[in-house]
């Protein structure tokens, strides 16, 4: 299965049509639609256009159809499109302090407690940020820890010597580079087919059950599960003039709709990634599972980088403060 473009039109429900003036949001998101993620999005669409009467329109644009997944950020800013459903952490190029969320490398060990953090004091920080940029920040989805795609065996941390990666842009880059890897930025499109032609060794993407349908285990047959090094927030970010245009009812819709999809997402990769391990397994496909040592050395490579993009802004200082604060008053970091 090879990455391509698409543009999934709204579907509204039979029982009403659109009207003449519904508000429309064009909205990107980097997932193809036959996807885990994709498909939830699908519904995400259409929980919108229900609870709204069809009088809030999605026209929904997945696999970065429009626009690279790097710049969607900006296209949204720009009005090329209303809204943003790819994640902070391609924006640390505007200020570090995306990384923090985007993705919290080596930080929290589940979704719920990363939502903990964004739903308990997180959010006003977070959202501050986007405003910087003319976006409002309308909520996360996380559906759990990553897994590695593969061509050669990635058992360990000793596995990570030279071993030639796609990364996505920011502090992953400068971990992996830490211990030995050789991390390569490209866009999420360009995955499959620089694992085809033998371009990188192996890919960080996504979950295990995303992995498989994007079809990357039809050529890279080693993996990780449980995943340890990853768990990205991709978030929902509109222009926030469009977004201050909205009726107050249709704000509350895309809210209520994104934290829908946002629990939807972790729940469903609950199971869906541990059957995609037993496919996988089926199929001949080798998947390990980091040892306590390895991840407890990837963890101290990856706290000891944040404190150093921690001095690159003030925002990014006081967001990781407040996860440090947070990941100590979970017990996960130690005073």
């Amino acid at each position: 299965m090879k990455f391509s473009t698409y543009l999934v039109p709204a579907v509204v429900a039979a029982s009403f049509a659109v009207p003449a003036n519904a508000e429309i949001l064009r909205i990107q998101n980097h997932y193809a639609p036959e996807t885990v993620s994709g498909k939830m999005i699908q519904q995400f669409v259409d929980d919108v256009e229900v609870m709204s009467g069809g009088t809030l329109d999605i026209e929904m644009f997945y696999s970065s159809s429009v626009v690279k997944t790097v710049e969607t950020f900006d296209a949204a800013a720009t009005g090329i499109l209303d809204c943003d459903m790819t994640g902070g952490a391609y924006q640390t190029g505007k200020n570090p302090a995306f990384q923090f969320v985007g993705d919290i490398m080596g930080g929290y060990d589940t979704p719920w407690q990363q939502y903990a953090w964004l739903y308990n004091g997180g959010f006003e920080a977070a959202d501050n940020l986007y405003g910087q940029y003319g976006m409002k920040l309308i909520g996360w989805s996380i559906y759990g820890l990553e897994s590695f795609a593969s061509t050669k065996p990635i058992a360990g941390m000793a596995d990570l010597k030279g071993w030639k990666f796609r990364s996505p842009p920011g502090l992953e880059t400068e971990i992996f580079a830490s211990l030995g890897a050789k991390p390569v930025v490209m866009d999420f499109t360009e995955i499959f087919t620089a694992l085809e032609t033998g371009i990188i060794d192996g890919a960080d993407a996504s979950g295990l059950a995303n992995n498989m349908g994007m079809g990357l285990y039809d050529i890279a047959k080693n993996a990780n599960f449980p995943g340890f090094h990853s768990m990205p927030s991709d978030h929902l970010a509109c222009n926030k003039a469009k977004y201050d245009s909205l009726s107050e009812q249709h704000k509350r819709i895309l809210e209520a709709a994104m934290q829908k999809l946002s629990f939807q997402i972790a729940l469903t990769f609950e199971v869906k990634n541990l059957e995609a391990k037993a496919t996988l397994e089926a199929q001949g496909v080798t998947i390990s599972d980091w040892s306590e040592e390895d991840r407890a050395a990837f963890r101290a490579a990856a706290q000891a980088a944040w404190q150093g993009w921690a001095e690159k802004t003030p925002e990014a200082r006081a967001l990781v403060d407040s996860h440090m604060a947070f990941l100590t008053q979970l017990g996960l970091v130690k005073k």
